[in-house]
């Protein structure tokens, strides 16, 4: 295969959310390469559906777009913390739901080429509304939408967060197969 041997790495900043590194490569044909890195922690992503069948979703403005998008609840990984616990604890915070029943669907890297970000994707049932509890520099406003609503929403380009996309697609197959 055509690995790439890192020969130096060096970090160029240590963030509370992420780190950067810049890795020297020696490439097979035996040149060098740069690879900036952005190193982070992983993050879970909860699909909740409501026992009416409809999705819990946060709208929130995003600065690296400069635009609010419609997500699936979302949040980063402590250190040593189980992605299952993340994921009750975000969908608590998020949206102020909570439940017993978070099962792990799959795991993905957000962008490979540049990120060793890793979303932990979880589908949680049985919800139990209660009050958010948000961080203090968050500011979301949680919405409820029909699948079917949704679906069409990202064929028209409205929806367009990697994460909720998948998200929701597999949340349409689940209620597909419950009928």
């Amino acid at each position: 295969m055509f690995e790439e041997k890192t020969m130096k790495s060096d970090k160029l900043y240590e963030g509370k959310i992420l780190n950067l590194r810049v890795d020297t490569v020696e490439l097979p044909d035996k040149k060098y390469s740069k690879r900036e890195i952005v190193e982070h922690p992983g993050s879970v992503a909860v699909i909740p559906i409501a026992d009416d069948g409809s999705i819990i979703l946060v709208k929130q403005y995003r600065k690296a777009v400069e635009k609010f998008l419609l997500e699936i609840p979302a949040g980063k990984l402590e250190i040593n913390e189980e992605p299952r616990v993340t994921a009750i604890r975000e969908l608590k915070e998020e949206t102020g739901y909570s439940t017993e029943k978070m099962e792990y669907l799959m795991e993905f890297y957000t962008s490979p080429g540049f990120t060793n970000e890793k979303i932990y994707l979880f589908l949680a049932t049985d919800l139990v509304k209660g009050e958010a509890t948000q961080d203090t520099d968050e500011y979301i406003k949680v919405e409820k939408y029909n699948i079917d609503l949704l679906i069409k929403m990202i064929e028209r380009g409205e929806i367009t967060d990697s994460k909720t996309i998948i998200g929701i697609i597999l949340a349409k197959k689940y209620l597909d197969n419950k009928q």
